[in-house]
């Protein structure tokens, strides 16, 4: 299925002759498809697209030109909501570190000490055009701990980091009740649950007092990683990513975010189709899904692949996910066409993989788009994504050529970052 071949020397790019689907423009708004046009890559960023194609004959020796003959080229997918690296894809208990269930308040954990780049889950996800993902500590405490978004190919994971200052994982329903009350401890109820966050952040406001008191007279203060990160939330420099499935759930998620006042994101919103319209007027975010699974537990017996046209024409902004490996990640691609079957628009589900993951953390000026300036993670698809049939062929990250698909023997050709050729993420 994979077979692993040397990476390429870095290298200018200009792709011509391609349908470009730039999703967005520098500005951040809706930008049209280019039927015919040219995109030129400088330094692993985005310097120009243009309409039309141009001559190449000029151009230096050792540019990479590559004639799309009409190929769909969009930029690389974000999986918004996934746990690759932290939860190793057919390695059983011994690769399964999402989630730390000895505590039930995990702020002080870090996913990015949890990730494997040797996971086959990141060959699967530049095999569904997906370039970057935004990974998770797991749903089965409270709070689960710190993000940490990554490029989706590398062999170090601080090489691959693009940031860990995003968000805090935190999970309400089924998960902790289940977990905990086995353990015959709380939370065993939903109640239980909420509790666990209000203590910790009132903790965190006690801590935060004593913090700036102990600075304004200059004494020594003695630092708590759990409370430094929720104090981080609590200022606004941390979103809090909270795991709902449930209406109810959704709503106890926002309560808690009223009555301490953080940037809450809701992950899952698997009911978030019956209270829409309340989610829209509160302005929150939904990544939703994954949407291909099977009703595995009670909170999810009202799952519908037609909740994301619901959430989008109520006008919430969403971001699709696999929850991979719940998931697998390349299916990334078909949660947005099922969708679409079921009524989303289908330029808001090309979005809802690229500009709305981006902007919903504040990484639109770097990824999500074709805009210039933004990094070079691009793809090249056979025709529409949104199409079956369609496939991602050639996929470069930071502007370097990563994954190829042989048609002609069904092989997936990807850089070896191990091999001999020396890389260094810019």
């Amino acid at each position: 299925m994979y077979r692993s071949v040397p990476v390429p020397a870095a290298a200018d790019l200009v792709i011509t002759n391609a349908r470009i689907v730039p999703v967005a423009d520098a500005n951040g708004h809706r930008a049209e498809a280019i039927e015919t046009g040219t995109l030129t890559v400088t330094d692993g960023r985005i310097a120009e697209v243009v309409d039309g194609t141009v001559d190449t004959s000029s151009l230096p020796t050792d540019t990479e030109v590559i004639d799309a003959g009409g190929r769909w080229v969009l930029p690389g997918f974000i999986e918004a909501h996934g746990h690759l690296g932290v939860h190793e894809d057919g390695e059983g208990w011994s690769g399964d570190d999402t989630n730390e269930m000895t505590d039930p308040n995990g702020a002080g954990l870090r996913a990015l000490d949890g990730i494997d780049p040797t996971d086959i889950g990141f060959k699967d996800a530049l095999r569904g055009g997906v370039t970057s993902a935004l990974i998770k500590p797991g749903s089965g405490n409270p709070i689960g701990g710190r993000t940490a978004f990554v490029k989706t190919w590398g062999r170090i994971v601080d090489e691959m980091l693009v940031t860990e200052d995003l968000s805090v994982k935190s999970a309400l329903g089924e998960n902790p009740k289940r977990v905990y009350g086995e353990k015959k401890t709380t939370p065993s109820t939903r109640m239980g649950t909420a509790k666990i966050i209000r203590d910790a952040f009132v903790d965190a406001r006690n801590y935060q007092a004593k913090r700036a008191h102990a600075e304004a007279e200059g004494t020594p203060f003695d630092r708590d990683l759990v409370k430094e990160t929720l104090a981080d939330v609590l200022d606004g420099r941390l979103a809090w990513d909270q795991h709902c499935h449930r209406a109810d759930d959704i709503a106890t998620a926002i309560r808690l975010s009223e009555e301490f006042g953080y940037r809450l994101v809701i992950n899952h919103g698997t009911e978030g189709h019956k209270i829409a319209d309340y989610i829209a007027a509160k302005g929150i975010d939904v990544i939703l899904g994954p949407l291909m699974t099977t009703r595995s537990k009670v909170e999810l017996r009202d799952r519908t692949l037609a909740t994301a046209a619901a959430l989008a024409e109520a006008g919430v902004r969403i971001a699709l996910t696999t929850d991979h490996p719940v998931i697998p990640i390349n299916f990334l691609i078909h949660e947005a066409s099922l969708a679409v079957k079921e009524g989303l628009d289908p330029i808001v589900a090309i979005e809802a993989l690229t500009i709305n993951p981006a902007a919903i953390f504040g990484l639109d000026d770097r990824l999500g788009s074709l805009a210039v300036g933004r990094d070079a993670d691009i793809v090249i698809w056979s025709g529409d994504p949104l199409d079956l049939d369609s496939r991602a062929e050639t996929v470069f990250v930071s502007g370097r050529r990563v994954f190829d698909y042989d048609a002609e023997t069904g092989t997936a050709n990807v850089a070896d970052p191990y091999g001999p050729t020396l890389i260094c993420e810019p």
